[in-house]
């Protein structure tokens, strides 16, 4: 509504006759189209300006209800064209309300002088004693608060973001709070210095203070029954209901909390799922899952990360208190009921099994398995590269991104195998080789870095890491040969220029893979103002993602296949690729008898346990193969045998 004007005094008489007062009439302003028959025992105070209320309004069910206002006080606000506005128990005080919205059964709604709806509140995030604060502001991404929280060690850097931070935290900053258009409030207790995005549902909510609830109409986000929410941002498609007790805490886009979940000083970023149980101090990158009860999520950094039920972690040695952290690196898993006590870091892929009194660390060792033995920690380098579970997890992440909204600001690299976790593979293999050619052949076990490793293990285990950093390199050189092999050396020698900066060494910023030397200039393009705002550190993430994962991706490997090989790849020849194709043919051929040997225990007869119930041998299998389905038919069996033609 872009016109206004004052009242007329039929409009006051016919007002006051349905039992509307006003502290002054003169500062009611109403737009074309409102219709004072539409506005019932209501008190105005303070500057008021009401749109049209002519139409309807949209609400859960899909059922329309007239555009109104009943029952109300309102104090200072502005509403747009036909709102709904009704039952406010107490006020709704120092808002816009958008064309469109609804606010039926809320005890208070107000906006204090300076809110900042969240914005410019510190978590205190990876570590409880402090040191690696983020402050909250409505479009951070996993990228922005991995360099807060962990980037410490560059105090200039630091302290750049942080003007970036301030520097939005002011622009937001307001007397006035909004609910965006076709936003949909109902049943709710409380709602203190919160501002609305379009699309939202807030229903049923017991209190919600200090925060930024984000929302498109592409990417609606959903705030339900019994939440406590104070100092948070919830971000677009994020879904938070059932009892959820946020305080300090952000919630990224398509991230789902839920039944009793609670979470303090913590960031969930994009499609994190917690349900149940408890984050404390908690970093958790994308695709964070914890689900069940009893689990507690303490000062951690995790991402593409599975707590299985009962999950432990203790960051208090009882001496100077809760400043312990523990890093678990993307797609690690704990077993039903284990436990860690900080520090520990452990590696991509790894699984963690069992309970763990000693600190530990197996950055470098991914896709290990460590279960709890006489009370060690005992390490199975590589197991898990072979596993079902392991393959799975590469095509379950991107078919499970819920995000809808028009812009998505976690930058995500889903592969399994990269430069990231190759070149630990890199590291896994020398250590496991130096290692077997130091440990004497009687000794049936040695101690690595907080964990027992059987020296039975350590020659098998380096060369599963060799096979698996050699079918990488072959398989990510002849995709970038594969279109240009039927065109001739010219255009072979095109597909494989180094365009890209090289990086021997590979980090995650939650969930991003970037090469290190790109990171330094990043971050030293921030520090020095080429990257001046939150916006431009944003889109140079987003560039990474969309261009220089893949060229610096390809000059790793480029450089990383001449040191191993002794071969640069401009100077392989047809006959050369002719030998890769037969190498990578024979590692796939083995790659899936290993996968598909790990898929056929879950068809086993143990996996028949409990099946066919009240029947004999036959009806049991009967029964199972009902249920589960047979080895040969089942989806994904075929999709990893298609990988070499089966």
């Amino acid at each position: 509504m872009s016109a206004y004007r004052p009242l007329s005094p039929a409009e006051i008489q016919t007002l006051e006759t349905k039992a509307n007062t006003a502290e002054d009439w003169s500062l009611v302003q109403v737009g074309e189209g409102f219709d004072p028959l539409r506005v019932q025992n209501t008190h105005f105070a303070g500057k008021i300006r009401i749109g049209s209320l002519q139409g309807s309004v949209s609400v859960e069910g899909g059922v329309e209800l007239p555009a109104c206002i009943l029952d109300a006080t309102l104090v200072n606000c502005e509403l747009g064209d036909d709102v709904r506005i009704a039952r406010i128990g107490s006020h709704l005080a120092n808002y816009v309300v958008e064309t469109g919205a609804c606010i039926v059964d809320v005890g208070t709604m107000a906006t204090r002088p300076g809110a900042t709806f969240g914005n410019g509140v510190e978590a205190e995030t990876v570590n409880e004693g402090g040191g690696r604060e983020v402050t909250l502001f409505d479009e951070i991404s996993s990228q922005f608060a991995y360099l807060l929280a962990m980037h410490r060690h560059n105090p200039e850097l630091i302290a750049q973001l942080q003007a970036m931070v301030a520097a939005r935290v002011a622009a937001v900053t307001s007397d006035t709070g909004r609910v965006s258009r076709g936003a949909v409030i109902s049943h709710v207790g409380e709602i203190i210095d919160v501002n609305v995005g379009p699309a939202a549902v807030i229903s049923g909510a017991q209190r919600l203070r200090n925060g930024t609830i984000l929302s498109e109409e592409v990417a609606p986000t959903r705030v339900g029954a019994g939440v406590v929410a104070e100092d948070f941002i919830i971000a677009e498609g994020a879904t938070v209901a059932d009892g959820v007790v946020l305080l300090a805490s952000f919630a990224g886009q398509g991230v789902q909390l839920g039944k009793q979940f609670s979470a303090e000083n913590s960031l969930f970023f994009a499609n994190c799922e917690g349900f149940h149980g408890e984050a404390c101090s908690v970093f958790a990158g994308p695709y964070t899952v914890t689900h069940h009860k009893s689990t507690l999520l303490i000062a951690g950094i995790y991402s593409f990360y599975n707590a299985g039920s009962g999950t432990n972690q203790s960051n208090h040695m009882y001496k100077l208190g809760p400043v312990h952290q523990g890093v678990l690196q993307r797609g690690s898993k704990n077993g039903s009921f284990s436990y860690m006590r900080w520090p520990t870091v452990v590696g991509p892929f790894c699984v963690i099994i069992g309970k763990h009194l000693n600190n530990f660390d197996i950055g470098d060792l991914p896709f290990s398995y460590v279960t709890e033995e006489s009370g060690q920690s005992l390490l199975t380098p590589a197991m898990n590269m072979y596993t079902v579970g392991t393959v799975r997890d590469g095509d379950k992440w991107p078919d499970r991104d819920r995000r809808t909204a028009s812009v998505k600001r976690d930058q995500i690299v889903f592969e399994v195998y990269s430069p990231y976790t190759v070149q630990k593979m890199i590291k896994g293999e020398a250590v496991l080789t130096s290692l077997h050619e130091a440990t004497p052949r009687e000794v049936e076990q040695i101690r690595y870095n907080g964990v027992t490793i059987r020296r039975l293990m350590l020659r098998r285990s380096a060369r599963n890491y060799a096979d698996g950093i050699d079918t990488y390199l072959r398989r990510e050189i002849l995709d970038r040969v594969a279109a240009a092999r039927t065109k001739g050396a010219e255009a072979i020698r095109a597909a494989v220029a180094d365009t890209g900066v090289y990086s021997a060494e590979w980090s995650d910023l939650g969930g991003l893979l970037i090469g290190r030397e790109r990171l330094r200039k990043l971050e030293a393009d921030i520090v020095d103002g080429s990257i001046s705002t939150v916006d431009e550190v944003l889109a140079a993430f987003e560039d990474v993602r969309c261009n220089g994962f893949e060229q610096d991706k390809w000059s790793w490997v480029r450089h990383t296949y001449e040191t191993r090989t002794g071969r640069c790849v401009d100077d392989l020849s047809a006959d050369d690729f002719g030998e890769l194709d037969r190498a990578q043919a024979k590692s796939n051929a083995s790659f899936v008898k290993r996968v598909l040997a790990d898929a056929e225990k879950e068809f086993d007869e143990v996996a028949m346990l409990g099946y066919g119930a009240d029947g004999n041998a036959e009806e049991r299998a009967a029964d199972f193969d009902a249920v589960r389905g047979s080895f040969a038919d089942n989806s994904f069996v075929k999709q990893i045998q298609e990988m070499v033609g089966d």
